[in-house]
């Protein structure tokens, strides 16, 4: 037995050997049984080198296997899916290396392992992201939240702390998930939302993150292409619009990563040959629907920032204010104001 195992530590098991189910690859009969008895209960305590797989063994086989796969940040994503399949938090399981989850919770994370290292997205497997430090529901019908467009957030209240006004009126054009409509209306109390999008799902999944976050008597979704829906707003016009719209090009598809490319929603991705078509269609109307001295905050692409200046500054009713970068130093955020 002894010998058993000390051939298994040190030979690597395919997916289903490692969560207690298939054999080893290239493993001999006895080593199968051997590594399928370490798997199910625990060494001796006076076995100073376990081969049970804890926690932190379970961590460290995946995030090499997450490696090999190509998996982006390999270590982290091993953990939200382990913490997702145990049901605690991250944080946790770093007080709990040395125990030993249960057949059925390494069984669903093997599942989660095996959809991760086919790329799909961790955010979908695990049904949820951070985003400005609150928890928002994903689904495969939202695009998954970016930190880069936290700086929206932090844009817009920055100016709001400007104004003493009671009340600020926000349109939220292609809400998704709802990040930035319901993460205003949780830092700002005194706004009030618009969240449009084209998705009648994704409009689901924003209203059940806006029950969640016990914001709804302050947000209102609305089903429009951009302000298709919205007439009853131009007479009045909102203090601030904000977007995280479709601004990839069709001709880079094939240069976006897997896991975004094959698995987020298209019409959140993609706009035109060129990735320009939604600022095309917001251009004419955009200053109809903003009050005089009202500012507009829009995430872009990469060298995107002169051509989508040049299109919403083209009637002279709405000037550029700023372009604001990423962490990288790549224009990602555009500043307009609507003119007096």
């Amino acid at each position: 037995m002894t010998g058993c195992l000390i051939q298994y530590r040190v030979r690597p098991v395919a997916l289903n050997g490692v969560f207690g189910s298939a054999t080893p690859n290239g493993s001999a009969t006895a080593l199968t049984a051997c590594a399928q008895s370490a798997i199910k209960r625990p060494v001796s305590d006076t076995n100073t080198t376990t081969s049970a797989w804890t926690i932190g063994k379970l961590l460290d086989w995946t995030r090499g296997h997450f490696d090999a796969k190509g998996v982006e940040d390999a270590r982290l994503c091993a953990e939200l899916l382990l913490a997702h399949a145990l049901g605690c938090e991250k944080i946790h399981l770093y007080a709990r290396f040395h125990e030993e989850p249960t057949a059925e919770q390494r069984t669903a994370f093997r599942d989660l392992v095996k959809k991760a290292a086919e790329h799909y997205p961790i955010a979908y497997l695990i049904g949820r992201r951070e985003f400005y430090s609150l928890d928002f529901d994903v689904t495969p019908a939202v695009l998954i939240p970016r930190p880069e467009t936290e700086q929206i957030v932090e844009l817009v209240l920055d100016r709001c702390k400007q104004t003493d006004a009671e009340r600020i009126d926000v349109l939220d054009i292609g809400t998704g998930s709802g990040c930035l409509a319901i993460t205003l209306a949780k830092r700002e109390p005194r706004m009030h939302v618009v969240a449009t999008d084209i998705s009648a799902a994704a409009l689901e999944v924003a209203q059940a993150n806006i029950n969640k976050h016990g914001v709804g008597e302050r947000i209102e979704c609305v089903e429009s292409d951009i302000f298709a829906s919205l007439n009853g707003q131009a007479a009045t016009g909102f203090d601030f619009i904000v977007s995280n719209p479709p601004y990839v090009a069709l001709r880079e598809r094939e240069t976006l990563p897997r896991n975004v490319r094959d698995y987020e929603p298209e019409s959140a991705l993609f706009a035109g040959d060129d990735g320009l078509d939604f600022y095309r269609a917001l251009a004419a109307p955009l200053a109809d629907y903003l009050r005089s001295g009202g500012r507009c905050y829009f995430e872009i692409g990469e060298d995107q920032a002169d051509a989508v200046i040049e299109l919403l500054t083209a009637d002279g009713r709405v000037v550029s204010i700023a372009a604001h970068s990423d962490l990288a130093g790549t224009p990602r955020i555009l500043e307009f104001e609507r003119s007096a």
